[in-house]
């Protein structure tokens, strides 16, 4: 076998995986995510295994693919499919490069203890649905975050710049997308994790797979028992040592003769660079390898500083008197159409953040204790800083990879009660101020909110909660700030249904048929 062509086309696939998946999540003009997300992410593991929980649908059985893949050739998903992986190998190769090291790799010890403590750990958080374990060491998750949190910024920033200097020369082809930046604690958790990943990577290859990522780990256990295996031919070897330079997961023992399958990611590098036919791809039986050890690098993060600039760009609205305001009162944050409810979604979703890349309002923000240490990361409705859901779109139900949020027509879209809107008369300008403001009731869609006669020519807001469906089209434009909104949406822990709202009755005069001259 030509190990060198085998290494390029496992190379070939890796990019096409790695762009594709990069894709989604940076499609700031939401062209083309929508329509071929669960193509792309049907062989992602994790998100595919959430969704078959979820809904057993025969669709959602990418993850049996992985594992009887695992168990056939080892664990190719790590080096060509997992998204997380592939980043870490580009950094990799920047650090093989940069190095003037003979051999950049040496062979280093398993961390057994760390690694199955770890899969036993997602293993009872995925049983009694504490998902926040599964969102902080789920590879996929973790790409999709640093992806919308970190990269997707910078993208919009540049397109922004870019598309002002073209307008200034009456070129249109690009044009301005919003950006709203993440909240501060689920950036710089996500910039650590990136810089902790990278920073592995970067100086030990594999490490952050073959010690942290369970999986990995749960892959090894399938890939110690494949079918087809890199192993020694004794008789062939010269101890040259080009494998183990070569070996991102650290885990060729050249003086035993083995490989640590359960650590070797099928990167295939060591059969490409062995001149003396030393490292075979073959069946259990010749002289033997044992297992492997792999960790995996990001990189550096480069687009603090361009993040920054959103939430200066706020407006900066005048100090008022709250000691007479009354506070909000939220029993439950709002989560998205189709969730159907909080705890089934705190259950289900990763926090990958595709969502949070695909809405057109930004409105779907990473939480940070909105739902409680268990729903860390997972995406909510921010309608005090980010903007309101639109009416007519559905996208974050049919970009969603795990079924956490469920695909829902136009129909059920409008009259899904997210939850309710609260008005609070003691908080409203109109009450205070004695000025005229309608703001929450202009922004309305099912015309939930109503202005009706208050004192002389002033009309103030009534809310009729029945055709309510808390989209937050009235709280995001209420000229108050939190928590002293003086109407807020108050979230439904059961998403419910609303009423259609009354056809208003025609108050102008009916159109003769014939033009009257």
């Amino acid at each position: 076998m030509n190990y060198k062509k085998l290494k390029k086309a496992r190379v070939i696939i890796s990019l096409l995986f790695f762009a594709l998946t990069a894709s989604l999540f940076l499609d700031i003009y939401e062209r083309y995510a929508n329509d071929t997300v669960h193509e792309i992410l049907f062989l992602q593991f994790v998100p595919s295994l959430m969704k078959f929980i979820s809904s057993l649908a025969i669709g959602a059985i990418g993850f049996l693919i992985i594992i009887a893949i695992s168990a056939f050739v080892g664990r190719f998903y790590c080096s060509a499919i997992c998204p997380l992986g592939i980043l870490q190998d580009i950094f990799s190769w920047i650090a093989k490069k940069r190095s003037s090291k003979k051999f950049f790799y040496k062979k280093k010890r398993a961390y057994p203890i760390l690694r199955y403590s770890l899969l036993g750990l997602s293993a009872v958080a995925l049983i009694f649905s504490f998902s926040s374990i599964i969102t902080l060491l789920d590879p996929y998750s973790n790409f999709g975050r640093i992806m919308t949190y970190l990269l997707r910024p910078i993208l919009v920033v540049a397109n922004n710049g870019i598309a002002a200097l073209l307008q200034q020369v009456e070129v249109y082809s690009l044009h301005p997308v919003k950006l709203v930046m993440a909240p501060w604690f689920i950036f710089l958790l996500t910039l650590a994790t990136f810089i902790t990943i990278g920073y592995m990577s970067y100086k030990r290859g594999r490490l952050f797979c073959n010690t942290i990522c369970p999986v990995g780990t749960f892959l090894g256990l399938f890939s110690k028992i494949s079918f087809l295996k890199i192993q020694f031919d004794v008789d062939n070897c010269t101890k040259c040592g080009k494998c183990i330079g070569e070996c991102k997961s650290e885990c060729i023992d050249l003086k035993n003769f083995s490989v640590d399958h359960s650590r070797c990611v099928d990167c295939f590098n060591c059969l490409a660079v062995c001149e003396d036919s030393a490292l075979k791809l073959s069946t259990p039986g010749s002289k033997t390898t044992t297992q492997g050890d792999k960790s995996r690098r990001n990189a550096i993060a480069t687009g603090a500083a361009l993040l920054i600039g959103q939430k200066v760009l706020a407006d900066i609205k005048p100090s008022k008197d709250t000691s007479k305001l009354i506070e909000e009162k939220r029993d439950h944050p709002v989560a998205p159409p189709g969730a159907l409810s909080i705890e089934r979604f705190n259950d289900i979703c990763t926090g990958c953040g595709l969502c949070v890349a695909a809405c057109p309002t930004q409105v779907l923000q990473p939480a940070v204790m909105q739902y409680g240490l268990k729903g860390m990361m997972q995406p909510h409705m921010d309608y005090i800083s980010s903007g309101y859901c639109n009416f007519d779109c559905r996208g974050c139900g049919q970009i969603c990879p795990t079924g956490a949020i469920l695909p829902i027509s136009i129909e059920e879209k409008q009259i899904t009660q997210l939850g309710k809107a609260v008005f609070v008369k003691e908080n409203c300008v109109v009450y205070t101020d004695g000025t005229d403001c309608g703001a929450c009731s202009e922004h309305c869609p099912t015309k939930a909110v109503n202005m009706v006669p208050y004192e002389g020519n002033l009309l103030i807001p009534e809310v009729d909660q029945s055709i309510c469906i808390g989209c937050g089209a009235c709280e995001h434009p209420c000229p108050l700030d939190a928590p002293y909104k003086a109407i807020y949406v108050n979230g439904n822990a059961v998403h419910q249904a609303a009423e259609k709202p009354k056809e208003e009755e025609q108050t102008t005069a009916p159109v003769e048929e014939d033009f009257p001259f």
